[in-house]
């Protein structure tokens, strides 16, 4: 939001400079970012000064040039060659000196001593859009009042500089989107810190009625979505361009100035922050505004000239015949205030901020209007700005104001009510504040205090302040006016010892697996909870009719909750690929989603049909190492992602004997491999993409995937401690063996057979060799492994050796009916 130095003084006096100013608005909440200036002229005239021509004769070696003297008020002549043909002696002229810099569009250019066809000339005489004042360059600029030469040209044009603050604000400080509202909050701010000054309103004293008849008549249907509105009618309007001040107020913070009608509701919004709207009289068929809500399927064309398909739920402003506006968001095309216009209807109401967000969204709409109804204006607000609005249109396009001033108001709003105790305050805080300072804060933020006592205060929180309902939100503006800086640390440090949780557990192995990712190579990437629904058409495993639908979608590919981390880190994939970055390595935590259309809602389990779970996914493609002359690039492979995984399973404390392998059944992988425990938990899956699912992503090179169920993961390592051991003080012994094999065999149950063989001796066994072809039996294949013995204590005897190994080998022969090469 865009605030303008000069115009927040008019609410308010303050002698704070622009970078205090921004210092202390941040200090109350209202965080101010940049602080800028704002000329209406660019360069603010800067070096241009009224002079005097003194002597004008033509130049020897010109036709159209002339050679002046000019008294620019520095007791000397300055001689300026000058092109115009209307200069003559005896002229007050504006003059830009050596040195200014003038500006043409986004191009500049400095004034500097020249000579012209061998003349010297100090200056130059300016032509009105040399200088920005205006369009005309038929000739220079001739001033008919008596001005002192050497006056700024700035000061005669009345020009004065502006500075623009931009303010964040939260989404409970509504209150504060206005220039009246942020003086309201500077205002408590200077009371507790400064000098107090008095907050200024305009006054609405003088409003009264021209004309107890002509005004439109107004009918609200839907009090619930329409709680209260108001309205006026003014006749006899002339629609023109709206006066200087006017337009550079709105000017100053970023608005286009349009007509002085629309400009007042424009004023009027980001002065006091109520939202209003204009009609012309004449395109209200029937003399009656009714609020009502739109027919299912009605088409409305708004004011961008976009069409829009309303929804029984939209409340609208129609006529008699046809609507001509959603009510608090945006006005439609047939209906506004044009040149013509000689009679409009003003409308200030109070929208219900649910009915307005969800229109809004509905529609893909976002306006200063509905940005403001949606999170709540001051609906005792209403009828002093319809007020004010009427008589400004009345001073400024003339008219008389017609009855009568409509104001539907069935259930007045009342302001709620906080009792807050000093003791809950100062615990809250961290400090005792005195009770009269909090009283002090409380009355300059215009709490209406009920009553006060030494534990105490009563009060009633304006209307304004939506977001102010219990004891701790009055305790937050408190301390934001008595200044968190001013709560000071002790030196004292106070803890609490408690049991660790699982979500303490879940972080620390998160950040322990993200390092050890890291170490690795990977990047983490972080990626949007809601995805495409297409995404999940026609995917095996994760049907479409499972996603978790979003009722009101900002778009189509945002519209689901994600099922799966995969196309997010596909997406991202894609766009570093197609950005010559094709080596990547990635890794995401990140929450899935699931409906069950099976389950049924209750009263007692409401989200039944609903669940959630935490995942870890992988990706790999490209090259896992570059080549260079001395070997080969090494793609990664699905291997190299399965070592990653093992290496996880091994920092968890997960033993590789509790985890089995088997073929994969995801339809997301062209080959892959579903990884679960010994009791049949599934733990997640690993493979090769699919290239159908690649190729629709835009990737055409090979993607290696793995995506592993966190929490399941986080239970099994919360069972176990994993501890370092000192290297061992023997040599280990290798033994190999070469099997015969059924080719239905995998080296998975190979493993699985050796480990069960021997626990404590046994550190590892890998492939190293597999061959099928000729030479053997059809329907066999060779596997040849390597089988690592070790005892970390002693050396291993011949007989332990052979002990353990016909043991092997025996089990391979009866469970897998291996057979020795």
């Amino acid at each position: 939001m865009n605030i303008s130095y000069n115009w927040l003084k008019k609410y308010l006096d303050f002698s704070l400079t622009p970078d205090e100013l921004a210092a202390a608005l941040t200090s109350i909440g209202l965080e101010t970012g940049s602080v800028e200036e704002v000329e209406s002229i660019r360069g603010g005239l800067r070096g241009i000064v009224i002079g005097k021509v003194l002597t004008c004769v033509e130049h020897p070696n010109s036709d159209h040039l002339h050679i002046t003297t000019v008294d620019l008020g520095d007791g000397a002549e300055t001689q300026i060659v000058c092109g115009a043909p209307n200069v003559a002696a005896g002229q007050t002229v504006v003059v830009a000196t050596v040195g200014t810099t003038l500006y043409d569009g986004d191009k500049e250019f400095a004034i500097k001593k020249s000579k012209i066809r061998g003349v010297e000339s100090f200056g130059m005489i300016c032509a009105e859009d040399e200088i920005g004042v205006g369009s005309s360059h038929d000739g220079i600029i001739v001033i008919t009042d008596d001005v002192k030469p050497g006056t700024p040209a700035a000061e005669y044009y009345g020009l004065s500089s502006d500075w623009l603050l931009e303010v964040d604000l939260t989404p409970n400080r509504i209150d504060a989107a206005s220039h009246y509202g942020v003086a309201r909050d500077l205002s408590a701010w200077m009371a507790a810190h400064t000098q107090a000054s008095e907050l200024r309103r305009p006054a609405v004293d003088a409003f009264e009625l021209d004309n107890a008849e002509g005004g439109v008549s107004v009918r609200v249907e839907n009090t619930q979505a329409c709680p209260r509105y108001t309205g006026v009618t003014v006749r006899g309007v002339t629609v023109k361009e709206s006066p200087k001040w006017l337009k550079d107020a709105l000017s100053t913070i970023g608005l286009r100035p349009i007509n002085n009608i629309v400009d007042i509701t424009n004023y009027l919004l980001h002065g006091i922050g109520q939202p209003l709207h204009c009609f012309d009289v004449a395109k209200i068929a029937g003399g009656e505004i009714v609020v009502k809500n739109a027919r299912e399927g009605e088409k409305f064309v708004t004011l961008d000239g976009v069409e829009h398909t309303l929804d029984s739920r939209d409340l609208m402003i129609c006529n008699s015949e046809v609507p001509m506006c959603i009510a608090g968001v945006f006005g439609g095309l047939d209906s506004g205030v044009t040149e013509t216009t000689t009679d409009v209807f003003l409308e200030s109401a109070y929208f219900n901020p649910t009915s307005v967000r969800k229109t809004a969204r509905r529609h893909g709409l976002n306006t200063d209007s509905s940005f403001r109804f949606e999170r709540g204006v001051d609906p005792n607000n209403t009828l002093y700005v319809l007020r004010l609005a009427a008589m400004m249109v009345k001073e400024l396009a003339g008219g008389e104001i017609c009855g009568p001033l409509t104001d539907v108001y069935p259930s007045v709003i009342e302001p709620a009510r906080v009792d807050l105790r000093f003791d809950y305050l100062n615990s809250l805080v961290g400090k005792e504040i005195p009770a009269e300072t909090v009283v002090s804060i409380l009355k300059s933020l215009e709490m209406n205090l009920l009553e006060v006592t030494d534990n105490e205060v009563k009060m009633e929180v304006p209307t304004y302040r939506v977001d102010v309902t219990r004891p701790c939100d009055v305790v937050e503006d408190v301390l934001r006016i008595y200044g968190y800086n001013n709560v000071e640390i002790s030196d004292s440090v106070r803890s609490a010892l408690s049991s660790q949780t699982f979500e303490d557990r879940d972080n620390a192995l998160r950040n322990l697996i993200s390092e050890q990712l890291c170490a690795e190579g990977f990047n983490e990437i972080l990626n949007n909870s809601l995805t495409a629904e297409s995404y999940y058409n026609e995917l095996p495993g994760y049907p479409a009719d499972h996603c978790v639908k979003l009722l009101n979608p900002l778009s189509n590919d945002l519209s689901v909750m994600r099922q799966t981390l995969l196309f997010g880190g596909l997406e991202s994939l894609s766009h570093n690929i197609n950005r010559k970055m094709a080596d990547l390595r990635m890794f995401e935590f990140g929450n899935v989603y699931f409906f069950n259309p099976a389950a049924e809602s209750t009263a007692d389990r409401v989200l039944a049909p609903y669940s959630e779970s935490s995942r870890l996914a992988l990706w790999m493609t490209g090259a896992l190492r570059p080549g260079n002359w001395a070997r080969k690039e090494e793609e990664a492979t699905v291997y190299d992602l399965k070592a990653v995984v093992a290496n996880i399973f091994a920092r968890l404390g997960i033993n590789p004997a509790e985890i089995r392998l088997s073929a994969g059944t995801s339809g997301l992988y062209a080959a892959g491999l579903d990884i679960a425990t010994r009791s049949g938990k599934v733990l997640g899956t690993l493979g090769i993409l699919s290239k159908k699912i690649a190729a629709s992503m835009d990737i055409k090179q090979q993607v290696v995937y793995c995506e592993l169920d966190w929490h399941a993961l986080v239970n099994l390592s919360i069972r176990k401690k994993v501890s370092y051991s000192p290297l061992a003080r023997t040599m280990p012994v290798k033994r190999d063996l070469a099997l015969l094999l059924d080719k239905s065999v995998s080296m998975e149950q190979v493993e699985a057979t050796v480990r069960e063989s021997e626990r404590r001796l046994l550190k590892d066994v890998s492939l190293f060799d597999v061959y099928e072809g000729k030479n053997l039996p059809e329907g066999k294949k060779s596997y040849a492994i390597a089988i690592t013995l070790q005892d970390d204590e002693k050396t291993l005897q011949d007989k332990q050796i052979e002990a353990v190994m016909n043991k092997v080998i025996t089990n391979l022969t009866k469970k897998l009916g291996a057979e020795l090469r």
